[in-house]
């Protein structure tokens, strides 16, 4: 089975900076998007930043300017650069890829990251 390897969470200090990065365990054909979503206790999970094939990026309103998603075909894999973190940015970071692999398309979630922000 597929499965998402994550890594770069951790304790960082407000202010501080992080960079995740995200690849499937084996290659995956006809990716359409890439990109990182975050949960908090009690609340959904919410798109925190996509990149698709075609280098279109999104970003959640909070982290624009402070945030930055690329992209590398070669080794499919997704980075998401984080500056200026603060306390608020804390959550479980899950990377998801999205295909369009058979007739309906497919989605791949990892198993998240816990990203800390605190003194």
């Amino acid at each position: 089975q597929v499965h998402l390897m994550e890594s770069g969470g951790g304790l960082v200090q407000p202010g501080g900076s992080l960079r995740l990065s995200c690849a499937p365990s084996e290659s995956i054909n006809r990716i359409r998007a890439m990109g990182w979503y975050r949960q908090t206790s009690g609340k959904q999970r919410d798109l925190v930043a996509m990149i698709t094939a075609e280098n279109k990026i999104t970003y959640e309103d909070s982290v624009k300017g402070r945030f930055t998603i690329s992209r590398d075909n070669a080794k499919n894999t997704v980075i998401l650069q984080m500056d200026t973190l603060k306390p608020e940015d804390t959550a479980v970071y899950y990377c998801k890829i999205e295909t369009s692999e058979g007739p309906y398309g497919s989605a791949y979630w990892g198993e998240g990251t816990q990203v800390t922000v605190s003194s």
